[in-house]
């Protein structure tokens, strides 16, 4: 194949290619063991007993009862933080994302993760940030696979196509901020994860604090999938351009004390009662602490064929 035509490849190839995602499987499990996915939806039950739930809660709904309506919500993105911190060094998951991208809403994309914190000690940083992707679903974009390590690779990500294109592209290395990287994606894949999600979530609170009044409830008792979580619901009534969106909802698993879902809505156009769909995350299935090396996030690895 001459150059020209390696080279048209290439970009057919990578303008096709969105790489951002971040519960998943035993690792090292073979895609024909792996449990059905199913579609990333949520109902609202009431089967717990009212004794289980939280003492503050007054029917399903928690009052304010903070100088802040957003002050109960920052407390509890705070202790979840300080638990991942405290708890969580690596695990796998599957993650479900869904996002609007120049005005329009792509499909769900599948995604098996291994991603692994940050370890620091005396000021060096002794296990960098680690991410392992493989697509699953759909079709067009399964067995894809990603790597990213913070500070490896010259701040690139290592990324590789199933089948004929994967053949013809090999294994390409790209910013992680490129414009490659980031078609189809609002997110680079250095924002992956429920730590990040939390951090954000954050922020967000903190800058929306500032801005004035807002809408929370505390919805108890919601389901994802066949997780028990609290829904934490946050609406903004009025615009402001510093505004992420009108609605949010933060799902938290009660066992995990994480947000194992996140999404976010639009403001209502004239005569509308909902917003469009922004993005939505959810996370499913965690492994938590399985003990990811090195391995797991290098090319090197054979069970991967890069």
């Amino acid at each position: 194949m001459s150059i020209s035509n390696a080279w048209i490849c290439f970009t057919l190839a990578w303008l096709s290619f969105s790489l951002w995602a971040g519960v998943g499987e035993v690792r090292g499990q073979a895609p024909a063991e792996r449990p059905p996915l199913v579609e990333p939806v949520y109902r609202v039950t009431s089967k717990l007993p009212a004794a289980e739930r939280s003492p503050i809660v007054s029917g399903n709904l928690v009052d304010e009862i903070a100088q802040h309506p957003l002050d109960p919500a920052l407390e509890m993105a705070r202790s979840a933080k300080a638990q991942i911190d405290r708890d969580v060094q690596d695990y796998t998951c599957t993650l479900i994302k869904r996002e609007r991208v120049d005005g329009k809403l792509l499909d769900h994309e599948y995604m098996f993760a291994k991603i692994r914190h940050e370890v620091v000690a005396d000021g060096t940083v002794v296990k960098p940030f680690g991410v392992y992707l493989k697509f699953l679903k759909p079709s067009s974009v399964r067995n894809r696979q990603v790597i990213y390590v913070a500070g490896e690779n010259k701040g690139n990500l290592i990324a590789k196509e199933a089948g004929l294109t994967g053949r013809v592209v090999g294994t390409v290395e790209l910013p992680p901020t490129g414009m490659l990287a980031m078609r189809g994606n609002r997110y680079p894949i250095t924002e992956i994860g429920v730590r990040t999600l939390v951090e954000r979530l954050i922020e967000k609170g903190e800058r929306d604090r500032q801005q004035g009044s807002c809408s929370v409830r505390f919805l108890q008792d919601c389901k994802v999938i066949d997780r028990n979580c609290t829904c934490l619901e946050v609406v903004h009534a009025n615009y402001k351009p510093c505004y992420d969106f009108h609605k949010a909802k933060i799902f938290i698993d009660y066992e995990y004390n994480v947000p194992i879902r996140y999404e976010a809505f639009g403001w209502p156009a004239k005569g509308e009662s909902e917003g469009e769909l922004i993005e939505e995350y959810t996370y499913l299935n965690f492994k938590f602490n399985v003990g990811l090396t090195d391995l797991d996030f290098s090319r090197n690895n054979p069970e991967y064929g890069f």
